[in-house]
């Protein structure tokens, strides 16, 4: 057993969060190797003069983590991990940017904590159009993309725009990706130390690069409908953001289609208060949502992104931007310091993919095959509290009792399927918790992958935590 103790006046927020962050830093740089014996917790609150209840949540933390087991009458022993912790990733800084997710997947796991598009054969018609760009753009390919031929915007007005909605090329900046382009926009109209408002759970990969480029979070609530107006007044009245984030035509991570009142009232409120929208409509392309976008209700304060990666081949990194009027030259020029500049070799794969329809026939093609997952996924799961969509390749369970987010996730890890827990979604620290874990289907390439998986989840579920709880 060890004689380390943590030091309680290190760190910052919650004492038993400060101590769990000391055990991680420790076993990340050696001094509580594999193997070490953490002391019994009523020993660890007497010594350092704290509550037993502090230790035990500060353990519970660092279990979920991974990095500690237990065994009944035994106690809390460190795990060896090399290969899903890698050395970067054990300072707490690194870890809070990370997300709870590894940066290097473990090998041999099925991912469920993906929502790339599913594998129905783009790499053939991938293939084509490279060889097709090679033969055509030889020097092109090998340089900068110095000059924006016209069929780039075009290919952006047509993959943006919907029924009797089209945004003009003018508005049009085509971007390495979605959130390169989100992440553009928040650098253009934002200055550090603004306020950015965000739902508590969304695509916090955005909030996070917001922190590391110096700007502040605020927090939003929302309903089984999508952020609440109300709150989003609130925000807007005591905290003064200048920019908010929304996925209103399929929310991440909890699949919500927010309907047209809400999104009217958003777009006034946002109107009243001068605050910019950026509309991510990533999945909201997917649904055939036919409720009219936040662009069209407030087109004078939305830039709408959208891209190629969840619908048609995420390694493309295909994306575009659709911004306010006399807005995008100055996006453009902020994706280019942000991310280095766009490709000449993807830009143009990317639009040859939508000018040639080839891009709505893999979107249809995907589109079906994450509906036979969704049909499956309610066979399996049947009895089980979650929303899905049909068109979309993910599903927000709600764990019985008396399963943890972060512990479900670890107990899954252990029986080989990796999922993402709640803290994954959380913009910020937040009181409220869900007890509930997000399940992505699109990544495995076989329906039969796909089964075992969703079979191993629920025999977890029906199981409850008496095959993997663990005591001192």
């Amino acid at each position: 057993m060890t004689t380390w103790l943590p030091d309680i006046q290190q760190g910052h927020g919650p004492l038993y969060a400060r101590i769990a962050d000391q055990i991680e830093q420790a076993i990340g740089n050696g001094t509580l190797p594999a193997g070490t014996k953490l002391p019994p917790q009523r020993n660890l609150a007497f010594d350092i003069g704290v509550t037993i209840g502090t230790i035990g949540r500060a353990y519970g933390m660092v279990r979920e983590r991974g990095l500690v087991s237990g065994e009944v009458g035994r106690g809390t022993y460190v795990l060896d991990h090399p290969e899903s912790r890698p050395p970067e990733q054990s300072d707490p800084l690194t870890t809070s940017l990370a997300g709870t997710r590894p940066l290097i997947a473990p090998p041999g796991k099925l991912r469920f904590d993906s929502t790339a598009a599913p594998d129905i054969g783009q790499g053939d018609i991938l293939a084509r159009l490279l060889g097709d760009i090679s033969r055509e753009h030889h020097q092109d390919i090998a340089s900068y993309a110095r000059n924006f031929p016209d069929h780039w915007f075009e290919a952006g007005c047509q993959w943006l725009g919907r029924g009797n909605f089209q945004p003009t090329p003018e508005s049009i900046v085509p971007t390495l990706g979605a959130h390169a382009a989100v992440v553009a926009v928040i650098s253009a109209v934002t200055s550090p130390g603004d306020r950015l408002a965000f739902e508590t759970l969304t695509y916090s990969q955005i909030s996070r690069s917001a922190g590391l480029i110096g700007r502040r979070i605020a927090l939003m609530e929302s309903d089984e409908f999508g952020l609440l107006p109300d709150d989003f007044e609130r925000v807007c009245a005591q905290q003064h953001p200048k920019l908010a984030f929304l996925m209103p035509g399929a929310q991440n991570p909890t699949v919500t289609v927010m309907p047209l009142d809400r999104r009217q009232a958003i777009a006034e409120i946002a109107r009243k208060y001068g605050v910019w929208l950026v509309e991510d409509n990533l999945y909201g392309s997917m649904t055939g949502d036919p409720l009219p976008l936040l662009t069209e209700l407030a087109p004078e304060r939305t830039f709408l992104v959208g891209g190629l990666s969840k619908s048609v081949a995420a390694g493309v990194r295909g994306g575009w931007v659709g911004c306010p009027p006399h807005f995008a030259q100055r996006i453009r020029v902020a994706h280019k310091m942000v991310s280095g500049g766009l490709p000449f070799l993807l830009a143009e794969l990317c639009s040859r993919l939508v000018l040639s329809g080839s891009a709505a026939v893999l979107r249809n093609r995907g589109v079906e095959e994450i509906g036979a997952r969704e049909a499956m996924a309610r066979e399996i799961f049947s009895g089980f509290e979650f929303n899905s969509h049909p068109r979309i390749p993910f599903l927000w369970l709600k764990l019985p009792e008396p399963w943890l987010s972060g512990t479900f996730k670890q107990a899954a890890l252990q029986e080989g399927v990796l999922v993402d827990d709640e803290d994954e979604f959380k913009a910020g620290r937040a009181d409220r918790v869900f007890h509930r874990i997000r399940i992505g289907f699109s990544s495995p390439v076989e329906r039969s992958d796909v089964r075992r998986g969703f079979e191993i989840l629920r025999r977890l579920l029906d199981s409850g935590r008496a095959g993997y709880d663990s005591f001192d």
